[in-house]
C-alpha cells in the first residue's frame, strides 16, 4: 500500500482546567493518502479545527498534545521545534483559512504576499519568484493577473481573496493542503468554483487534502473519505458515498438529517393578508474610484420592488455583489437609497429624516449575519437586549425584565442576562441577536444571512425558532441569504437578485420546480451535493 502523506495516530489534546471537557481530541487516528481528499466534519467544538492546527503546529498555548503522533510522510511533527516547523509550513504543508480577509495582510499587495512565501523559504531568485507568482495567480483562475497582483485584499471579492489564499498555499507545491472551512461564507456559484479549483489542483499536483467542513453538501461534492468527530472523538470514518448513504453512528445520522432539503414544504396562502411591508422602485448606486476602472458606478439596487404580507417570509437570494445586502440595509435606513418608496404598513419612511424615523425604528428590526461582531462585548446580554427599549423611552427596570422574558422566548435561560457575549456559542449568540431584534415588538424583521456561519444542527434550531416566533408574533420577514437550501425551507416566496435587479420572483415551490430565468437555473445547478438532504422536486 502507498504510504499516507499524513498519518495521525492516537492523538490526544488536553484542554486547560475549567473547560467543558478534559480533552479537545481523544485518541484520534486518521490518514490521508497522496491525491486523496479526507473531509473532517462535525459541529463547532468537535475538535476538527484543532486537528488542523495541531498538524500545522499552531495550537493555542492553552491546548497541548499529551499523547499520540502526527506524521507527515513518516516524520513525526510533534517532535519538531518551532524553527523546524517554520520550514514545514508552506514548503510541506499549505493552509487555506476560513476567512481570507483576516488571514491576508491588509497593507500588502497580493503579489508581495505571495512573493513573501518564496522569500521566507529562500526559494528561487527574484525573477523566478515573480514569474512563479504570476503563474500561480493565473492557475487559480483570477482575471487580469497583472491587476490582481497589484491589488490590496480589500479591493478583491471574497471569492478572489480565497483564490489568492489557494495560490499562496500551492506556492511551494506542498505534500499536504489543509483547508479549514474555505467556502463557508461564499455564495453557491463561487463556492462551486472554489471546490472545483481545489479538486482540479489536487488531481494535477497529486496533493493530499485535509478538508475541514460542517457542510455535507461540500462533503458530497469533494470528499473521497469522511471522518466524523463528536466532542473530540472519531465516531465514524469511511468512504464518502458509504457515510452519506448509509451512516452507522447516530450522531452522523443526526447531522445528515439536519441538512436542509431542497424540497420546499407545503405552501401557505397569504391571499387577503394585510401587507406589512412594501418596497417600490428602490435604487442605490455606489460611486467612487473603482479597482479595475476609476470612477465606475455600481448599481447595487436598480428598481427593486416587492411586498411582504404579515406572517410571510420573502427570501432575497443571489451571489455576492448581487445587491441583496444593500437592499436589506436600505430598507432599514442604515444606508440611504437614492430613490424609491419604503412603506411599513401604510407609513412611508424613505422621505423621513433620521430624527423623524427614529421613533418608527421599533417597527422594523434586523438580525445580523455575525452576532459576535454585532453584540457589544463589554455589555452583559440583558443590557444589550434592553438598549433598544431604553432608547425608545421604556424604563430601565421594565426593559431588563422584558429582556429576561425574551431570553426564555428564544430558548435561553433568563440567567443568561448576567453573562457576556463571549460566554456563549455561535448559535446561542444568534438567539441573543434575535431576542434583541424582538425587544421592540417589531412588525418586520430583516434577517441578513443569519445562519450562514452556523453548523447544520444549530442552523436547523435557529430556523425552527424563527418560524415558531413568526407564527406566534405574526412577523413579516425579509430573509437575505446565499444558501438555497435554507431559502427552500424558510421562505414562502423567493426573489432572485442579479446585478442589482430582481430577475425572478416566485413562490418557493414554483421557483424550485420550474425556474424561469437562466441565472436562477445556474444558482440551483451550483448547489453542492444537490441530493444531500433531499432532491429537488420533479
Amino acid at each position: 500500500m502507498t504510504e499516507p502523506v499524513l498519518a495521525i495516530d492516537g492523538l490526544t489534546l488536553a484542554l486547560p482546567g475549567g473547560a467543558d471537557r478534559a480533552h479537545a481530541i481523544t485518541e484520534l487516528s486518521l490518514s490521508v493518502g497522496p491525491g486523496e481528499t479526507l473531509c473532517v466534519v462535525g459541529e463547532s467544538g468537535s475538535g476538527k479545527s484543532l486537528t488542523a492546527l495541531a498538524t500545522i503546529g499552531l495550537l493555542p498555548r492553552a491546548v497541548r498534545p499529551v499523547a499520540g503522533s502526527i506524521r507527515l510522510a513518516g516524520r513525526d511533527l510533534l517532535g519538531l521545534g518551532e524553527r523546524q516547523m517554520r520550514d514545514v509550513r508552506g514548503r510541506e504543508i499549505g493552509m487555506i483559512f476560513q476567512e481570507p480577509m483576516t488571514s491576508l495582510n491588509p497593507v500588502m499587495r497580493v503579489e508581495d504576499q505571495i512573493l513573501e512565501t518564496f522569500a521566507a523559504h529562500g526559494v528561487l531568485d527574484a525573477k523566478g519568484r515573480r514569474d512563479r507568482t504570476m503563474e500561480l495567480i493565473t492557475e487559480v483562475g483570477l482575471p487580469d493577473p497583472a491587476a490582481i497582483a497589484r491589488a490590496y485584499p480589500h479591493e478583491l471579492s471574497g471569492g478572489q481573496r480565497q483564490r489568492v489564499m489557494i495560490a499562496m498555499a500551492l506556492a511551494l507545491e506542498p505534500k499536504l493542503i489543509i483547508a479549514d472551512e474555505p467556502t463557508t461564507a461564499l455564495d453557491v456559484t463561487t463556492q462551486a468554483q472554489i471546490l472545483k479549483l481545489i479538486d482540479a489542483l489536487r488531481k494535477k499536483h497529486g496533493t493530499a487534502v485535509l478538508f475541514i467542513t460542517h457542510d455535507f453538501g461540500v462533503v458530497a461534492e469533494i470528499a473521497d473519505r469522511v471522518a466524523v468527530l463528536q466532542h473530540g472523538i472519531l465516531v465514524e470514518q469511511g468512504p464518502a458515498e458509504g457515510v452519506l448513504r448509509n451512516p452507522k453512528h447516530e450522531y452522523t445520522k443526526r447531522l445528515l438529517a439536519a441538512v436542509p432539503s431542497l424540497i420546499p414544504p407545503a405552501p401557505k396562502s397569504f391571499e387577503g393578508a394585510p401587507k406589512a411591508f412594501r418596497v417600490e422602485n428602490l435604487s442605490k448606486t455606489y460611486r467612487g474610484r473603482g479597482f479595475f476602472k476609476a470612477g465606475r458606478e455600481v448599481k447595487a439596487a436598480d428598481g427593486v420592488s416587492f411586498q411582504i404580507a404579515r406572517g410571510e417570509t420573502l427570501g432575497l437570494v443571489g451571489e455576492s455583489g448581487s445587491g441583496k445586502s444593500t437592499v436589506g440595509r436600505c430598507v432599514m435606513r442604515l444606508i440611504e437609497p437614492d430613490d424609491g418608496t419604503i412603506r411599513i404598513g401604510d407609513t412611508s419612511i424613505r422621505e423621513m429624516s433620521q430624527a423623524q424615523f427614529r421613533p418608527l425604528r421599533k417597527r422594523i428590526q434586523m438580525v445580523f449575519q455575525d452576532p459576535f461582531a454585532s453584540l457589544n462585548p463589554r455589555r452583559k446580554v440583558g443590557r444589550i437586549i434592553a438598549e433598544g427599549p431604553i432608547a425608545q423611552g421604556v424604563p430601565k427596570a421594565e426593559a431588563l425584565t422584558r429582556a429576561a422574558t425574551l431570553l426564555d422566548l428564544v430558548g435561553l435561560q433568563p440567567s443568561a442576562a448576567d453573562r457576556y457575549p463571549h460566554e456563549f456559542s455561535g448559535g446561542q449568540r444568534q438567539r441573543i441577536g434575535i431576542a434583541r431584534a424582538l425587544a421592540l415588538d417589531p412588525e418586520v424583521l430583516v434577517a441578513d444571512e443569519p445562519v450562514s456561519a452556523l453548523d447544520v444542527s444549530v442552523q436547523a434550531q435557529i430556523l425552527a425558532l424563527m418560524k415558531d416566533l413568526q407564527v406566534r408574533l405574526g412577523l413579516a420577514i425579509l430573509f437575505v441569504t446565499h444558501d438555497l437550501r435554507v431559502a427552500a425551507q424558510m421562505c414562502d416566496r423567493i426573489a432572485v437578485m442579479q446585478k442589482g435587479r430582481i430577475v425572478e420572483l416566485q413562490t418557493t415551490g414554483d421557483l424550485f420546480r420550474d425556474p424561469q430565468h437562466a441565472y436562477t437555473k445556474a444558482l440551483l445547478a451550483a448547489v453542492p451535493g444537490g441530493t444531500v438532504g433531499g432532491q429537488i422536486a420533479a
